[in-house]
């Protein structure tokens, strides 16, 4: 007999009123093609930001150089991960915010809940990692890092210091997850980017599986 293994979608609803970075192309849909007697299907335009809603961050998004999302090894959105709380936490993870979860088996892949419910407008006071809390992670082989808010640097940083710290460690970043309804403990997250040649982030359909 073979068990089911329980799926949580951790990935955000995209509609009209998705909060949206200040200055970002919020998301617009318009019908150009409508079921009736000339027409046989429905057909929609899309705009937005591709950083609204649950999003992969591309190096190009913080490095001039560096690569696009298609062209970004697909390994590190699909593997083990752990999710940690650190919930209310403050502007800034710390390392003591999730000490709590760090053991020596620690999977390449770790999310961080700090809302007790995600958001359904922008949040300026959003909580982002510290660097030194990315820096650690990195040190014990993380490869890929996410976060249930829209920046793993504060909304106001304009040196983005989390951001460099990742560009510098090689690592892979997934923001605005919803970790509402998942406990903390060892999953598998699938969480594939679409293949955008020239584009800075793509949006994800993240989900995670029981073990």
């Amino acid at each position: 007999m073979t068990s089911t293994r329980q799926l949580w979608d951790i990935s955000a609803p995209i509609h009209h009123s998705s909060p949206v970075y200040p200055g970002d192309t919020p998301y617009r849909q318009v019908w150009t093609a409508s079921i009736g007697p000339q027409c046989p299907v429905n057909v929609s335009t899309i705009e937005m930001s591709p950083h609204i809603g649950t999003h992969a961050d591309a190096p190009l998004h913080y490095d001039a150089q560096g690569a696009a999302m298609g062209g970004v090894d697909l390994a590190a959105y699909i593997g083990p991960c752990r999710v940690i709380h650190a919930i209310a936490c403050g502007p800034l993870i710390q390392w003591q915010h999730i000490a709590h979860a760090i053991t020596p088996d620690l999977p390449a892949r770790v999310l961080l809940r700090t809302y007790a419910q995600a958001p359904q407008h922008w949040d300026d006071q959003l909580t982002g990692f510290a660097p030194h809390t990315i820096e650690r992670l990195a040190d014990l082989g993380v490869q890929l890092i996410g976060i249930d808010t829209a920046s793993i640097d504060p909304a106001s940083s304009q040196t983005l210091d989390s951001h460099m710290l990742v560009r510098a460690r090689n690592m892979r970043v997934l923001e605005n997850l919803v970790l509402d309804a998942v406990p903390e403990g060892d999953y598998e997250l699938i969480a594939l980017p679409l293949k955008l040649m020239q584009a800075d982030a793509s949006p994800v359909r993240a989900v995670l599986r029981s073990l």
